[in-house]
């Protein structure tokens, strides 16, 4: 897992101790205008594994844009060992039109990995980053948010099964860890099959910076980072508890049985215990109402922020804590609300 001298793609090469920032070719406009995604290569002076941090494969997803930003031009990479590959936004066309597919055809560009050079314009661009940029390295870790109306807490979700991914996953230092291949197409199923150890790690809502999660999330990689050896100076974390929800079983979406107003009573992080009232949803004229309700106790990794529902519509990710590791969360809530105090 350790390289040495330049890193390549088509066009170019970044030597050992330089850093380029270019606007890389993936496709045109109706127009035939260019569209470029930024890219920053830092390749270390010293040899070491080539990590890849991605961001914005779904346009409106911006939490992970701040987060590789940083990597990339605010760290001092002077000890380097090793390379990394920093796209802060995939989706360029999602993320000037501020939407979450490509606005050519509402495509999913994470769901075109690894991409065809004769497909779908999706499946163009898809290939132009995953070959020149995505499969060169040895581990990735690929940012995203929920979806607009819903908030995730901080999670990784990995397939630990595969080969190298469950190093990554755990040494990002998240209390949780999703454990499960992803649908065809993602960046982080098809980057894993062809030998690149990637990671999804989860983290709040679309359309806005959430700066508590971006410091949190840029923790996680400085500990992968340390992990890999390519940072000396800094340590792997270690989270306090972990879980790794490996069935389904484990984990569940909520979803509302009837339409109406929704009432959360948990917000992303709590504990839920079984048979609790999760939320309530309610009539406009709030003289019939519904409970939806936990059918065991777990996390709440996922949550409603849109109060306005649908019968069918998600209000709540829940996954299921053991009684070791809700022990665990309970001991560190209990020092938290003491150093509050």
């Amino acid at each position: 897992m350790s390289h040495e001298g330049a890193f390549t793609y088509d066009g170019g090469k970044v030597a050992p101790g330089e850093t380029q920032n270019i606007r890389y070719g993936i496709s045109e406009t109706y127009m035939g205008d260019p569209v470029r995604i930024p890219v920053t290569i830092v390749n270390g002076a010293e040899p070491g594994p080539i990590g890849v941090l991605t961001a914005a494969a779904h346009g409106d997803e911006l939490n992970g844009v701040e987060v590789v930003r940083t990597v990339a031009h605010e760290w001092d990479h002077t000890d380097l060992h090793g390379t990394l590959v920093c796209l802060p936004v995939l989706n360029v066309p999602g993320f000037l039109a501020q939407q979450r597919y490509l606005p050519i055809y509402d495509r999913d560009l994470n769901r075109s990995f690894p991409g065809n050079e004769t497909g779908t314009s999706a499946r163009r661009m898809a290939r132009r980053i995953f070959a020149n940029f995505v499969s060169p390295g040895d581990f990735g870790l690929d940012f995203h948010t929920s979806t607009r109306g819903r908030t995730n807490t901080l999670h990784v979700r990995a397939d630990t099964e595969a080969e190298g991914v469950e190093r990554v996953a755990k040494s990002f230092g998240s209390n949780v860890v999703i454990d499960g291949s992803g649908p065809e197409g993602t960046l982080r199923r098809e980057a894993t099959e062809r030998g690149t150890a990637t990671v999804t790690i989860e983290m709040g809502e679309a359309h806005r910076f959430q700066r508590d999660l971006i410091d949190r999330a840029l923790l996680g990689v400085e500990s992968v980072l340390a992990e890999f050896g390519m940072r000396s100076a800094d340590a792997v974390r270690w989270p306090g508890w972990r879980t790794v929800i490996d069935g389904a079983a484990e984990k569940t979406w909520l979803r509302a049985d009837v339409g109406g107003l929704v009432d959360m009573h948990y917000d992303g992080g709590d504990l839920v215990r079984e048979g609790e009232s999760v939320c309530t949803i309610t009539d406009p004229f709030k003289t019939e109402s519904e409970s939806v309700v936990a059918p065991f106790t777990g996390l709440v990794v996922g949550v409603l922020e849109n109060p306005l529902v649908y019968p069918g519509n998600p209000v709540c990710h829940l996954v299921e804590l053991d009684a070791s590791t809700r022990r665990a969360f309970e001991r560190e809530q209990a020092r938290r609300e003491g150093d509050r105090a």
